[in-house]
């Protein structure tokens, strides 16, 4: 049974939490993406929770700006830092009893850029990492700064900055979002997941605000250079600031059209504990696609 509640944190930010398990077991924490929300992990919340899964206490927060977590009005209050002190400051909360450390952090997309950062930056805080089709910073910033292929694959980022982008994604029932979530190797065929349920539950997400999700976008210079803004083009990052000495899983869907697999090449440079494992004929929503695979592959790797 997933169960919700609001987190408040010591700097003023408010969290809207699904979680599952037993609160005291081992945590294990999830973050997702956009144009999703923490219910993307609900399957995953009830497997882990599970006794014979490892009992765990399994959150997935919403990340600012998203369903009812707090949303701040200024773009800068969406700089990774900010995303970086909100996770840092519930994982405290939630692990109290576990002396201050996840059994494992679990990210995908957006998520997946704050769980990068947060393992570089407070590698204590966290027994395991898990990405799930989220580049790591050092492979995205060279894929976008000397690859023509990536940097059309992300030229969407470009439409998502635009002071509009709010109100064009709202239009003729969120289409461009639908989109956004059905074009894979089908072209815009709504897969098998993307039931009517499901649909209901992205409209409530989304009817609740989209700016905090675009913030994301702006905040960020990780995005294609255009001639009006140099963007990636003129961003330089320190090694130290890309190292990941956790124990990491990285799980790659190959069919993603935004985050080809180029992505993945050389992450051995920066990640000094690496299992990586491909899926073919998956694509980027591979999280509602492949739930039971990404669930073994998870647990396999808790149990190495």
């Amino acid at each position: 049974m997933i169960e919700t509640y609001d987190r408040a944190l010591p700097h003023g930010i408010t969290l809207s939490c699904r979680a599952a398990g037993e609160a005291g077991r081992p945590v294990m924490l999830f973050l997702h993406g956009f144009p999703e929300a923490a219910f993307v992990w609900d399957f995953h919340l009830a497997y882990f929770a599970r006794p014979e899964n490892g009992g765990y206490r399994c959150v997935a927060p919403n990340l600012r700006g998203f369903e009812h977590s707090s949303a701040p009005t200024d773009v800068n209050a969406y700089r990774p830092k900010h995303l970086v002190q909100d996770i840092a400051a519930l994982i405290a909360l939630e692990t109290q009893t576990q002396g201050g450390h996840l059994a494992a952090l679990v990210a995908h997309d957006w998520g997946g850029a704050v769980a990068w950062k947060l393992a570089n930056q407070l590698p204590g805080l966290a027994q395991r990492l898990v990405i799930i089709n989220s580049p790591h910073p050092g492979t995205f910033l060279r894929e976008l700064q000397h690859n023509p292929a990536q940097q059309a694959a992300s030229a969407y980022m470009n439409f998502l900055i635009r002071p509009d982008a709010e109100k064009l994604l709202a239009q003729d029932d969120y289409r461009r979002l639908w989109e956004f979530l059905t074009h894979g190797k089908d072209g815009f065929k709504a897969p098998v997941w993307l039931t009517a349920e499901l649909k209901d539950q992205y409209r409530s997400v989304w009817q609740a605000g989209l700016r905090g999700g675009c913030n994301l976008y702006r905040a960020s210079p990780l995005r294609p250079a255009r001639p009006e803004d140099r963007a990636a083009a003129v961003v330089s990052i320190p090694n130290e600031m890309l190292t990941v000495t956790l124990p990491t899983l990285v799980i790659w869907a190959l069919d993603d059209i935004a985050l080809p697999p180029g992505l993945i090449d050389g992450l051995d440079r920066y990640v000094e504990h690496l299992t990586l494992h491909t899926v073919p004929g998956a694509s980027h929503w591979i999280v509602h696609e492949q739930p039971q695979r990404i669930a073994d592959l998870i647990n396999a790797f808790l149990h190495q």
